[in-house]
């Protein structure tokens, strides 16, 4: 007897939301797809209908359940991607809005119902003279989700919106929103009136330097913008800064800021008093003019009067490196004499660091990081200006220590490190798609440096049994070819992209069982070998050395596999999509195998080919389904060999009996004479050999038996040679 299944409701709810199943899982496929298939839904939509047939027993029947149909949702595109827009009538009317992000526009109820039904779609041929059926088309935008609303709730639901009903933190978000509005409306009508520029002071040095960033002072990025009026003067923004900051007028001193030759960015000089009676606007020409996107400026400040400058005054920027804690940060200014020596100021310096009044320092000159490091040792002992040190310069320093003391005992080594550092993610060639582990390395690490971190994370005792694979971003894979032994000097050659200027962050990694040096001196072959008996393949891999041809091969595979006979000699063919593509001579080398990378197939030679007759004729055999009346190739190819005369008929009961194939599923078969993607049928009675050339041709145009599966059995556990299961077909 058959059983019923379905679901019966105790009530309804006043608003009926329904989703329409528009997106499910292609089993088949293995994909989610969507369903455009047309499906009608009414305007009205009677749940009561049938004596109640969607109630349950216990269901209140007084509940008149009788829906209006109040808005459609639609999606408009495939199941990767789309767009959503909805028809809406709010008051139920005849009226339909068509709400489409910020554009809504009225429609009519054809368009809001019946156009979004789904299903194919007609249009009429532009030249219906040569051909008068009308042309058809999937329409990929239809009804996603239906709202129905109860119509005995509906003086509820669909009523006027008094200001009481509405929340009070909604109101204020929505007056909030206004405000913003217009706010930014008024600031877009008056913008060719403000202008905007940037103010560096120490607090955002100390803030980003050691943190966000280790070389130079700042990132303008990171500095939140002024938005002045274009005609304020300067020195009103003086003003503005000491009423915010508490920062006298009169211990304000701006500083241009610029790029240097060298690409790092500095202070350069102060701006000069006719500068300072500018506009804010005057100044942003100024710094345009000057080659800067925007107005950048240093404010040097001093809670008491500024020393007025001299020719001899530099202004220096100073960092301080703790080798112990591997830290860096910024320390301050100092206003000096280019005529003093570093040794003047060594006792200033320890007061700011915390250090001991004679604590011996070193003193070096961060020059420039790209696109290599330049940190130079000062001498403590001549003038700021024979060291060539001038305005904006930065002095790094720390305590003196010995270099086998820390891991990077001075600010140069330590400079190196930050510059060059690279966290690495390591993942397992057999797993691309996880993570495995992630190792810190160097940039300039070498080739022997990187395969040694990574063994000793692995607690691998030779580093040579590890091989790495570069890869691929836009692919999100290992590249094909794995990285030769020693042959990338370092870290940064293996990551380095097509792009110059794009590195990635991800390596592969295999752990193989003899030396990486000692596998490259082989060539290695996936072999499939074709047991006669039973039918089943089994892969072997195989190494042997370079220069070695495929007798060399076969002797190997021998002594390694059982054959069916001791005098059995094999064959060796290569398959490329699912046709024997070339078949190898035992004198050939193997050097010259069409693609290492693709298994290498081995049969034995059956006896009965060694007593062929001069006009039979091996022969390719293919295993094909249709697909759309197109031939779709799959699974292996084999040889058969057909006898002169033989019958259809006769080379059936072979093949059936080659395979040991069931009658029931043998009968489904379908056997036909295949050339250039085109399929014969053949009959019993068909001579077979009459349909072939008398000329072999490898290759993949040649001639071939094909073998129809239209009902393939699910996929056999053993690797049987001749699986005749359809493989899946994914559809972009």
């Amino acid at each position: 007897m058959d059983a019923k299944k379905g679901m019966l409701f105790i009530d309804f709810p006043p608003v009926l939301q329904l989703q329409l199943k528009r997106f499910e899982y292609d089993h088949a496929r293995d994909i989610m797809v969507k369903i455009n298939d047309r499906y009608e839904f009414p305007l009205q939509l009677d749940l009561d209908r049938d004596d109640g047939k969607y109630l349950s027993p216990e269901a209140d029947r007084s509940v008149r359940n009788l829906y209006t149909l109040h808005s459609v949702l639609v999606h408009s595109g495939g199941v990767s991607g789309g767009h959503y827009y909805a028809f809406i009538r709010p008051t139920l009317s005849n009226q339909w809005y068509k709400f489409d992000d910020e554009r809504v526009t009225k429609e009519d109820t054809k368009r809001a119902l019946e156009e979004q039904y789904g299903g194919e779609e007609e249009l009429p041929h532009t030249n219906p003279g040569l051909n008068m059926n009308p042309l058809k088309f999937t329409k990929y935008s239809n009804a996603y989700m239906l709202v129905y609303i109860r119509e005995s709730d509906k003086e509820k639901i669909v009523c006027d919106l008094e200001e009481t009903d509405i929340n009070e933190d909604l109101k204020t978000r929505l007056r909030k929103e206004d405000e913003d509005k217009e706010n930014k409306k008024k600031e877009k009508a008056e913008a060719h009136m403000f202008t905007t520029f940037k103010v560096a002071r120490d607090h955002d040095l100390a803030a980003q330097i050691g943190r966000d960033m280790f070389f130079d002072l700042v990132d303008y990025e990171k500095i939140h913008p002024i938005r002045v009026l274009k005609d304020m003067p300067f020195n009103q923004v003086k003003e503005e800064f000491s009423k915010e900051f508490g920062i006298p007028v009169h211990s304000q001193r701006f500083w241009w800021w610029s790029k240097r030759q060298n690409n790092t960015y500095r202070p350069t000089r102060p701006l000069t008093q006719q500068e300072e009676s500018y506009t804010v606007g005057q100044l942003k020409d100024a710094a345009i003019r000057m080659n800067s996107s925007e107005l950048r400026l240093y404010l040097e400040e001093n809670h008491l009067t500024l020393a007025s400058r001299t020719k001899d005054d530099i202004l220096l920027f100073f960092k301080l490196y703790d080798p112990e804690k591997e830290e860096l940060r910024y320390v301050g200014n100092l206003l000096l004499k280019a005529s003093s020596k570093p040794s003047d100021i060594v006792p200033k310096l320890n007061e700011i660091a915390g250090f001991q009044p004679d604590e011996d320092i070193e003193l070096y000159e961060e020059i420039k990081f790209e696109p290599n490091i330049m940190c130079e040792p000062v001498d403590c002992d001549v003038s700021f200006s024979l060291n060539q040190i001038a305005d904006g310069d930065i002095l790094c320093y720390q305590k003196r220590c010995s270099l086998d003391q820390h891991r990077h005992p001075n600010v140069s080594s330590f400079f190196e490190y930050v510059h060059n550092r690279q966290v690495v993610h390591f993942r397992l060639l057999e797993k691309p798609k996880q993570d495995d582990f992630s190792l810190e390395l160097s940039k300039r690490s070498t080739y022997d440096d990187v395969v040694e971190k990574v063994a000793q994370h692995l607690g691998m005792d030779d580093p040579s049994k590890l091989r790495l694979t570069q890869h691929i971003p836009h692919l999100q894979q290992p590249k094909h070819q794995y990285i030769k032994y020693r042959s990338i000097d370092h870290l940064s050659d293996m990551l380095l992209l097509r792009n110059p200027n794009q590195m990635s962050d991800i390596l592969y990694y295999e752990i193989l069982d003899i030396p990486l040096p000692e596998l490259q001196g082989l060539i290695t072959l996936r072999v499939a070998f074709h047991q006669a008996t039973p039918n089943e393949v089994l892969f072997h891999i195989i190494r042997l050395p370079k220069g070695s041809a495929y007798s060399d091969l076969i002797d190997d595979l021998k002594s390694k596999v059982k054959l069916s006979r001791s005098d059995a000699e094999l064959r060796l063919f290569q398959v490329n999509n699912n046709k024997i593509w070339k078949v190898y001579q035992p004198t050939e080398k193997i050097d010259a195998v069409h693609d290492p990378n693709v298994p290498l197939h081995v049969e034995e030679i059956p006896e009965e080919e060694e007593s062929a007759g001069p006009r039979d004729r091996l022969v390719h055999v293919v295993h094909f389904f249709k697909d759309n009346q197109h031939i779709q190739y799959y699974g292996v190819p084999f040889f058969f060999l057909i006898r002169e005369g033989e019958a259809l008929s006769d080379i059936k009961v072979r093949i059936q009996k080659k395979f040991e194939v069931p009658d029931e599923q043998f009968l489904k078969w379908k056997f036909a004479y295949v050339a250039y993607n085109r399929s014969d049928y053949l009959q019993d009675s068909d001579i077979v050999l009459s349909r072939f050339q008398q000329k072999n041709i490898y290759g993949p145009w040649e001639q071939s038996l094909g073998l129809e599966h239209s009902d393939m059995p699910t996929k056999r556990a053993n690797q049987n040679r001749h699986s005749f299961e359809k493989p899946v077909k994914i559809y972009n």
